[in-house]
């Protein structure tokens, strides 16, 4: 089974490569406070069919490159800026 993740795209500006920021909140085992954190995945758009600000779907998949092992699924929502 392949790891699907949901980010927002933070950066579109390289050749069929976007950079995709995924946030994940989970609960301090002592305090139960709330504890946001984030990482950046870089993902192949062959289509180059994102843009920045959009919510987009990534999964796992071979390597692309050094530090590509990721590639988009679809655009889940467009951001306001674009038409």
């Amino acid at each position: 089974m392949k790891k699907v993740k949901v980010g927002r795209v933070v950066s579109d500006r390289m050749a069929r490569t976007i950079v995709v920021r995924v946030e994940e909140s989970r609960l301090h085992s002592r305090y139960r406070k709330h504890i946001r954190r984030h990482r950046k995945f870089h993902a192949h758009d062959a289509a180059e069919a994102a843009g920045i600000g959009d919510l987009v779907r990534i999964e796992e998949c071979r390597p692309f490159s050094r530090t590509k092992r990721w590639r988009l699924v679809e655009v889940l929502e467009r951001s306001e800026g674009q038409a």
